[in-house]
């Protein structure tokens, strides 16, 4: 079973991440990693800590010669601030616990609940971890997955479809978002909007004010049958959601055309299927996001996510102490205006951890060689039946 477990604080030492069931002989390219945590710093509407660090992987095990072994693989990613906060951040020499003390707690961040939940009287505890920070990691276990599914055709682009109230309604084939979107600060493809979307950042953080929107992630040349319509947890659209869900500031998931499907009949949903000799088992449209009864059914998978506005705003909120109960302003952290661009990048990454862990339980080998002999095993059975790849 793939899985990962990551650990540090935002103003820890590093991230540290263990992930393991990647099989062996996949060769890894550092420079393919690096590149995919760069652009998660990257961004209109980033703010000071994106200066500070420049993100690399340390592979410190599970890999040799640059090609995985079938052991855990384990990296860290050095937080070069740490070196600003050892005073308040080290781990076992004593501290300075009340100058970056953090009581005043900030709405719609873990804060409040995590201190009460915990037991803490300084949310420092909760926003270190809570931080999304964090992404980093999960960035790089999506970029190893990439390089295990490149193997087989799989890929991944992700782009911005919607910042505050300006969104984007075109419909892009895959290969424009892949040859466009690395060339937008906003990461959106339509360059019509690129300049409305970066004023509207301009004006709130001017105002000190935050932004969300929303990202579409696509994946390309998936295999019909991942997943299962046997159990709720054997359902490839649940994990999707759930592993979505867990990235921070996501408050919503759909795939297809969503919430869209509340308000048409079913004979505008529902995607045909055809089959023609020359091209094997098709669908007309791709209404459903490439998804049925928990599987992927061999067509593009599309996955919009909504992010809200980043918590920590210049002009904050009213609050209270967690521990007197008065009532006071939130507590600002450096923060971004707007962070949707680089979470287009979490998440991508984060759908191509879930499309590994589920292709590698369908086509399960201890090594590379051993998945694509039961990849072109079940490719040959689905020709057999009429698909066609």
């Amino acid at each position: 079973m793939l899985r990962y477990l990551t650990s540090g604080e935002s103003h820890g030492q590093s991230l540290i991440t263990i992930i393991d069931g990647i099989p062996s002989n996949i060769e890894l390219n550092i420079d393919e990693i690096n590149e995919e945590l760069k652009k998660r710093q990257g961004g209109y509407g980033r703010g000071g800590r994106m200066k500070i660090e420049k993100d690399k992987i340390n592979i410190i095990g599970g890999v040799r010669g640059k090609k995985t072994i079938g052991s855990p693989i384990s990296f860290e990613i050095k937080n070069k601030d740490f070196e600003n906060w050892v005073k308040f951040m080290s781990p076992m020499d004593e501290i300075d616990r009340e100058s970056r003390i953090v009581e005043n707690v900030r709405p719609g961040h873990a804060d409040l609940v995590g201190c009460l939940k915990y037991d803490f009287d300084d949310a420092r505890n909760v926003l270190e971890r809570s931080s999304a920070r964090e992404t980093a990691s999960r960035v790089a276990v999506g970029a190893i997955c990439k390089q295990v599914l490149k193997n087989f055709d799989i890929e991944f682009v992700s782009h911005v479809v919607q910042i505050g109230d300006i969104k984007d309604n075109k419909v892009y084939e895959f290969e424009y978002i892949k040859n466009n979107v690395d060339s937008s600060q906003i990461r959106c493809v339509n360059k019509d909007l690129e300049e409305k979307i970066k004023n509207k950042i301009d004006v709130a953080k001017k105002e000190g004010d935050t932004l969300g929107g929303i990202i579409e992630v696509r994946v390309k040349n998936v295999i019909p049958g991942l997943g299962s319509y046997t159990h709720f947890d054997k359902k490839i659209d649940g994990n999707l959601a759930m592993h979505l869900m867990g990235t921070q500031a996501i408050k919503g998931v759909e795939i297809g055309l969503g919430f869209d499907t509340a308000s048409l009949p079913g004979s505008k949903v529902m995607d045909e299927i055809t089959y023609e000799e020359n091209d094997g088992i098709k669908r007309k449209t791709n209404n459903l996001g490439g998804i049925e009864g928990g599987m992927t059914t061999g067509e593009e998978i599309i996955i919009r996510c909504v992010m809200k506005p980043i918590p920590t705003l210049y002009k904050p909120l009213d609050t209270i102490n967690v521990n007197t109960l008065e009532k006071y302003k939130a507590s600002v952290e450096r923060s971004d205006s707007c962070a949707v661009p680089a979470c287009s990048i979490v998440c991508e990454n984060v759908v191509a951890f879930v499309i590994c862990k589920f292709f590698l339980e369908k086509f399960s080998g201890d090594c590379l060689e051993d998945i694509k002999n039961n990849y072109n095993s079940y490719v040959k059975r689905l020709g057999d039946r009429g698909w066609k790849k």
